[in-house]
Parts: structure tokens; C-alpha cells; sequence
């Protein structure tokens, strides 16, 4: 489909839309240390340790802003932005989180 990057991991293929909106899924539960998140997915009120993701700087910068309401090019202006890079360079980091988040469920949209 034109106009959709596509990321292939594994045998998973994913298709993202820039102007589509993006919410994290309900069974993830953040914790915010320092400039990071850790994203811990719960089911059944039970912690799955083993599932725990690790967020760095860039990551939890994106998290914070999928917030139900902004468009993926939206995200992409914010991190121009916040650090002083070109569109292709964010659209492309935000793009490979976005899958990466799609492939563990961690986001929904």
C-alpha cells in the first residue's frame, strides 16, 4: 500500500499510517525512573516480570506522547524539536518504535 512504511520483524508484518493515533495498550502499567520508563505488562492484576521493557530517553519521550489525542506526524514534530533533528531522521525512529511497540503489544492503534 503506498503511503504506509511497512517493518517487517520476524514474520510479523506491520503497517503504520503517520496519520493514525496511537494509545498504549491497557495491560501495560509505566513506571517512570529518572529520564526512562519501564513498561510492565499486567494480566490479571499479576506483573509479568518476564515482560518487563526498558525505555531510554528518546523511547520515553515518545511514550509520554502517545496520548490518544496526538497523530504519528504529530510525534514526529515534537521530536524535531525536542532534539534538533531532521523529519526523515525522527519519522524513522518513531516509526521503528512504534513497530518494535506493536510487535511485544505493548501499544494499540
Amino acid at each position: 500500500m503506498k503511503g504506509f512504511p511497512t517493518f517487517e520483524k520476524t514474520n510479523i508484518k506491520i503497517m503504520i499510517d503517520l496519520n493514525s493515533v496511537v494509545t498504549p495498550s491497557p495491560g501495560i502499567v509505566p513506571r517512570k525512573t529518572g529520564d526512562e520508563y519501564v513498561l510492565v505488562p499486567v494480566s490479571n492484576n499479576i506483573a509479568d516480570m518476564d515482560g518487563v521493557y526498558t525505555l531510554n530517553e528518546t523511547g520515553a519521550f515518545i511514550w509520554e506522547k502517545l496520548d490518544g489525542k496526538s497523530t504519528l506526524t504529530e510525534i514526529v514534530s515534537c521530536m524535531q524539536t525536542e532534539f534538533d533533528v531532521d523529519a526523515e531522521t525522527a519519522k524513522n525512529d518513531l516509526l521503528a518504535f512504534i513497530a518494535e511497540m506493536k510487535k511485544f503489544l505493548i501499544i494499540a492503534g
